[in-house]
């Protein structure tokens, strides 16, 4: 991912620097569990625990002539350790090493995913409790439907997140996994204790059965979970660019002292940081594909997968951590237009309580159809510009059956609020 959309925290977990030391807290985990059943002399763990080191530039130029990065790596660490050398990566093979490091990197991705939704929730939170009351149109369609709060529309968004939350604390469970089995899987010149050593020390489960390497459904899972946080995200954010429409005017990005909007009209603010959140969430969800495609591998392992991940998996990570603190700012910073919303709520002239109408006219004794029928010819009319309680009012069938006070009633937006403490209340807000 470029510099421009990576925070400090996640793109130094996909370091090369990380990765070397991941790989080489992986190997030297390795030598201590050989020697622990006896194999690998323990002065020559302590030696090599005080002695292992790596220089990227260094392994990069070995990788010119090994034409592979692992081996490169380990010649690199063999060159600041001496005869203790040929102890490190015994027994094992590549994946056995760096499948462990992934789990392990993408272990610490998502837990900082974690933290960074619930921030966003805790910034929903409290945007919610503020605007519990305020008084907002309900949309379907695109087109006025009955009364919500902005508060509730908030409530939808962090029961959402919450189910985010759940997915990557699954998902983190499902990649904290690690297998040291060697070539094909069979522990072939690998004791399965050293296996154990290394998982436990690590803080990994192994991995009841693998082959050369950890099954990529586990790698497509976790990438699942990001494609559908960051389509969570996206609904969110495109709520957002729809409700500071100008003609709307609900809500609007902040908009810091010296910010640009466009570089030819001095009067344009436009929702920016949510617009780059539906836009990276596009570029997260087409990594979950690649991901998927990895499952498939020939017989026990090739090398399909190892190029497609080196992309997929720090961005997916690196894009979604932005587009998550991205939309807390927004949240933060959101700025919220109650009397907008209450005028955009009244611009129907009251046809949006035209089913408490129709259910006082049930109520009355008419059957639903009849009443609906009724209801609807009165709305046909305010649709044309009346006001719909002047057209209920001059209506004779309608007055029959209801009084001024049923009309107050049906006309008194608190009704659709009678219920928000006890959403609330469920959502824990």
């Amino acid at each position: 991912m470029i510099t421009r959309y990576s925070l400090p925290k996640m793109r130094s977990i996909w370091s090369e620097t990380n990765k070397f030391q991941k790989w080489l807290d992986v190997e030297l985990a390795i030598c201590e569990g050989w020697s622990k059943i006896g194999v690998v002399p323990a002065d020559a763990v302590e030696r090599l625990r005080k002695n292992a080191r790596f220089s990227v530039e260094r392994i990069e130029q070995i990788e010119e002539t090994t034409q592979h990065d692992l081996m490169a790596f380990v010649g690199n660490v063999a060159e600041h350790v001496g005869d203790d050398a040929k102890w490190v990566h015994f027994g094992v093979t590549s994946y056995d090493v760096e499948d462990n490091a992934l789990s392990l990197r993408m272990r610490e991705s998502c837990e900082l995913i974690e933290e960074d939704i619930q921030q966003l929730n805790d910034a929903l939170r409290a945007r919610a409790r503020e605007h519990k009351y305020t008084l907002q149109i309900g949309r379907t369609h695109g087109v006025h439907a009955e009364p919500i709060t902005f508060g509730f529309k908030l409530a939808v968004w962090i029961a959402e997140m919450e189910r985010n939350l759940e997915r990557f604390r699954e998902a983190r469970r499902q990649i904290s996994c690690g297998k040291v089995s060697g070539a094909v899987g069979t522990y072939a010149n690998v004791d399965p204790r050293v296996e154990q050593h290394v998982c436990q020390a690590l803080g990994l489960t192994p991995s009841p059965v693998s082959t050369q390497i950890l099954q990529r459904d586990r790698h497509a899972h976790v990438l699942a979970a990001c494609a559908i946080c960051a389509s969570s995200l996206e609904q969110f954010a495109t709520e957002i660019r729809n409700l500071q429409r100008t003609e709307i005017l609900e809500v609007q990005e902040a908009f810091k002292t010296g910010q640009r909007g466009s570089s030819a009209m001095p009067h344009k603010r436009n929702p920016r940081l949510s617009e780059q959140v539906s836009g990276l969430a596009r570029v997260i969800r087409s990594n979950l594909y690649p991901a998927l495609e990895n499952i498939a591998t020939w017989h026990e392992r090739d090398l399909s997968n190892s190029s497609v991940e080196r992309i997929v998996i720090p961005d997916a990570f690196i894009a979604l951590d932005y587009i998550l603190q991205s939309f807390r700012k927004v949240m933060d910073g959101l700025v919220v237009y109650p009397e907008n919303m209450l005028a955009n709520l009244e611009k129907m002239r009251g046809l949006v309580v035209s089913e408490q109408i129709m259910l006082a006219l049930v109520k009355s004794g008419l059957l639903r159809d009849e009443a609906y029928k009724l209801v609807q010819r009165n709305a046909a009319r305010a649709w044309e510009g009346a006001s719909f309680r002047d057209c209920l009012q001059s209506d004779a069938d309608v007055m029959a059956r209801l009084s001024q006070a049923d009309l107050d009633h049906c006309f008194d937006y608190r009704a659709h609020l009678s219920h928000i403490d006890l959403v609330f209340e469920r959502m824990g807000i």
